[in-house]
């Protein structure tokens, strides 16, 4: 059969039920199968390459299963590797020629062949892309980036063909003909994205990474290679504050028909459970595995991880993510899912609240640290954030390599504000709320802080008209807006824009309780900043006052927890 029938194929199976997928995989095939149809005409603007297609085909015949029951057996692409390669290689721009994706987002379950695959397409370029390619495998760490980089060694080895065309030295392979190569990096490698010029970026395991620092670098490199391609493939993770999640999130809006966003130049493959999957049905663990559940070893194994999973709870995370492929989020005293706060995600702007009136809660961190402040609006019900954040500029950079989180990002996209210095000026924060309050004509009747290290600020706003409220800062004042804070989230009557600094603090933010089971946010456990976080919950405990919440207006007044 042709290879290009044998993918139509594939997609019809997928897409008609004979094989089982998850959501995503079926978009992925309606997405190919819809772009196949429109190549056909002028207006598209891209066609695909059969040759390509076969030629990466053939290439991958020349090299040898290097584990597993097909050990030392050709490599034969499976109709899941073979749509996969076919995206990446076989979409090229019409006129140009160059390849149609810039970036690609892969995410299977582990034991699915990935370095196989990974490799294929390593090599397939350096000694094949008829120009001096510079391929990098990318991990957060060494160890990552060698598993890719062995299995390359080991294929190339055992091929006759290319005995004496290569050389390997210093985690480095060069084709020795065209002078191309391909080089394992990682995080811990000092100034490991300085002079690159990437043709062919792997970034394995995303989850692991904590920034998306290597991504950028590597990808901000290619700008130079009108035909560069930054695969990214990774397993599922429990950090819903990782740039892999953010990544996962964006793609999940590609994928889907009824959603706007939409982006030619990136690919993506997602195979995971559905929601409504059951971990011990084996009839959907196809939906994640789509090589290993399709024989008995691979089934036998996924049985063996699932019954260890169910004798010892500890080990279920790690069969969710990386057996089923299943984001999960799982923090002992965690404030606060991620996925249901991002469920409250609205494409509201600032000028839908214009002439609204709102609290601001102020979270006033060390000055070194980062400062919050929190606009809180009350509409139909439903609570609308605009959360703002302050660093100083001097300390900018070394926060970045401690906090592991991309500030200067959050600052070029405006969430965040730098005050000259090495430490924050207030008077920023007093000139942020006066002038977006006045600009947007909000009518801010509280604002409401922390009294450590507030003095000054609160007297400045008082003496700029403003009400100032000092919110003490103990269970009983804290602990209903806290609980009432994350039950509305769960009942979808908060809407937020999207602010990553302030998702990124609810990730970090966990809670302590006493023994009459009040909460509050507990900054001495959280792993990192929790500033913007305890900014709102500082706004929304005025907002249930003043709005009628949950707690008793008078019954507050006349309490120790209430003061001007």
């Amino acid at each position: 059969m042709e290879l290009v029938e044998r993918l139509i194929r594939y997609c019809e199976d997928i897409i008609d039920g004979r094989i089982l997928a998850s959501k995503k995989h079926i978009q992925a095939m309606n997405r190919f199968l819809d772009d196949l149809e429109k190549s056909q005409t002028d207006e598209f603007d891209y066609e695909f390459d059969v040759d390509v297609v076969h030629d990466f085909y053939e290439w991958s015949l020349n090299f040898r299963h290097t584990k597993g029951v097909l050990a030392k057996q050709p490599i034969e692409l499976s109709d899941f590797q073979l749509f996969i390669v076919a995206n990446i290689f076989g979409w090229k721009q019409k006129g140009t020629g160059h390849r149609r994706f810039r970036k690609a987002y892969i995410q299977l379950a582990r034991k699915n062949a990935k370095s196989q695959l990974l490799a294929l397409m390593a090599s397939y370029e350096a000694f094949l892309s008829g120009e001096q390619a510079e391929v990098y495998i990318a991990g957060w760490q060494k160890e990552t980036s060698n598993i890719v980089y062995k299995e390359i060694l080991t294929q190339i080895r055992a091929c006759d063909m290319l005995e004496g065309r290569f050389s390997d030295s210093y985690h480095q392979i060069t084709h020795l003909k065209s002078g191309s190569f391909i080089k394992a990096l990682s995080r811990e490698a000092r100034k490991f994205g300085d002079g690159t010029s990437p043709s062919f970026v792997i970034l394995d395991e995303f989850h692991n990474h904590e920034t998306d620092e290597i991504l950028n670098v590597l990808t901000s490199g290619m700008v130079a290679r009108a035909n560069a391609t930054a695969v990214i493939i990774t397993t599922a993770g429990f950090n819903l504050a990782s740039p892999c999640y953010a990544e996962y999130q964006y793609i999940t809006k590609i994928l889907d028909p009824d959603n706007p966003v939409d982006n030619d130049r990136v690919f993506a493959m997602v195979c995971e459970l559905d929601p409504e999957d059951s971990i011990k049905d084996e009839t959907v663990w196809i939906k994640a595995n789509p090589l290993v559940a399709t024989y008995p070893e691979g089934l036998a194994f996924l049985r063996g991880e699932l019954q260890t999973a169910l004798d010892m709870p500890d080990k279920m995370r790690n069969y969710l993510t990386k057996n089923m492929n299943k984001w999960v989020e799982l923090r002992p005293s965690g404030y606060m899912s991620l996925e249901k706060y991002a469920q409250c995600l609205d494409d509201y702007t600032l000028d839908d609240l214009r002439g609204l009136p709102c609290v601001v809660g102020v979270d006033l961190s060390a000055r070194v640290d980062l400062t919050s402040a929190t606009f809180l609006f009350s509409k139909d019900g439903l609570l609308y954030i605009h959360n703002h954040s302050f660093m100083p500029e001097d300390t900018l950079f070394d926060k970045m390599k401690t906090d592991k989180v991309p500030y200067m990002r959050w600052v070029e996209e405006g969430w965040i504000t730098t005050t000259p210095g090495s430490v924050v000026d207030y008077e920023f924060v007093e000139t942020y709320i006066e002038d977006t309050a006045r600009h947007y004509g909000w009518n801010v009747r509280e604002i409401i802080s922390d009294p450590w290290n507030a003095l000054s600020f609160m007297t400045n706003m008082a003496n700029k008209g403003f009400v100032t409220i000092e919110a003490r800062q103990g269970y009983q004042t804290l602990s209903a807006p806290t609980k009432d804070f994350r039950e509305r989230v769960l009942q979808k009557t908060v809407k937020h824009d999207g602010n990553p600094v302030l998702a990124w603090s609810i990730g970090n933010a966990v809670t302590k309780s006493d023994a009459n089971l009040n909460i509050q946010l507990d900054k001495s456990k959280a792993t990192d900043r929790i500033d913007p976080i305890a900014s709102l919950i500082n706004a929304h405990l005025r907002t249930l006052v003043i709005d009628g919440g949950s707690v008793n207006l008078q019954e507050h007044i006349m309490s120790d927890e209430f003061s001007f």
